[in-house]
């Protein structure tokens, strides 16, 4: 399974929405961030979920549906 860190949101990288793992969002920390697989195989959107961590537990902060989305892979080199 691919882990993404970070997605960039928009046409032009330099003046678009970045999300990253353990941002602050609100009063919650995002924890996940999922290219939604299931909904890709059936109708071919390109979605990807954004999930935070809050005092309410883990929850859907936002979906990003059929937008340009730069993403960043988790790697770990050992």
């Amino acid at each position: 399974m691919n882990i993404i860190r970070k997605i960039i949101i928009g046409h032009n990288p330099k003046d678009a929405l970045a999300y990253v793992i353990d941002m602050k969002a609100g009063a919650g920390v995002v924890t996940a961030i999922e290219f939604d697989e299931k909904d890709f195989a059936r109708h071919g959107n390109k979605c990807y979920n954004i999930y935070i961590k809050s005092d309410d537990g883990i929850m859907l902060w936002k979906r990003v549906e059929n937008m340009p989305v730069l993403t960043e892979y988790d790697c770990h080199f050992d």
